[in-house]
């Protein structure tokens, strides 16, 4: 604000922007992600609405985030069926990254089926503190990962192909190329992690029971879908 003496001054840009941030915490924006987007312009309207190509591409990932209805930390804990602590450990893992509103967390769906998946790892032995240091390490990786990824997009993709004016193509365009990506992610790591399993392996003499194995997991038909 305008410093007047002790007394703060707002105006409009103000108000446009705290309009902004409460749609986009309505609309499943964390406030993270919120403090990269531009404040509205002078040709806002007042609800505090993007007038730049910022809002084509915003409107874009809305139609495509992940999760059907919002949950509450009480029925992402129910759904899967896992203990609050450990929501608590992921969060502070990075593995989830939930949206505030009005000082409520609200989760995905997906972060049901992630909870539980990281539940099945540590019901098959997976140390639990081993398990989110590890968690830990992907998640400072993957976010610098997706901000390059995001940027080639908005570089390379939006501003080219449609010059940022049709929000509907953008749109399209993500809902074309967020399926083929997450599959490209999936299918590298998976490969990775067996390739290098199969390297320890055969550096220990147990490949030949153990190969077997790993190319009927390799084989395994891998769902790269992206799932709403």
């Amino acid at each position: 604000p305008e410093r007047r003496g002790r007394t703060a001054i707002y105006n409009e840009s103000h108000l446009g922007r705290i309009r902004q941030i409460r749609r986009l915490l309505e609309r499943g924006f964390s406030l993270a992600q919120i403090a990269k987007i531009p404040a509205p312009d002078a040709e806002a309207d007042g609800a505090g609405s993007l007038s730049s190509s910022e809002a084509n591409l915003l409107a874009a990932v809305a139609q495509e985030s992940v999760g059907d209805l919002p949950l509450t930390r009480a029925q992402l804990v129910a759904e899967a069926g896992i203990p609050d602590e450990l929501v608590g450990a992921a969060r502070k893992a990075g593995l989830l990254e939930p949206s505030m509103s009005d000082g409520v967390e609200y989760y995905a769906s997906a972060d049901v089926e992630m909870l539980r998946s990281g539940l099945a790892l540590i019901g098959a032995g997976f140390p639990l503190g081993a398990t989110l240091e590890l968690a830990t390490r992907h998640a400072e990786h993957i976010q610098s990962l997706c901000e390059s990824g995001i940027d080639l997009f908005d570089d390379h993709v939006r501003k080219i192909a449609t010059d940022g004016d049709d929000p509907e193509v953008v749109a399209e365009a993500f809902r074309d190329l967020l399926p083929r990506l997450t599959r490209l992610v999936a299918l590298h790591f998976q490969r990775t992690i067996v390739s290098r399993a199969m390297e320890r392996l055969r550096a220990k003499g147990e490949g030949p029971a153990l190969e077997r194995a790993l190319a009927a997991v390799e084989a395994t038909h891998l769902e790269g879908e992206w799932r709403r």
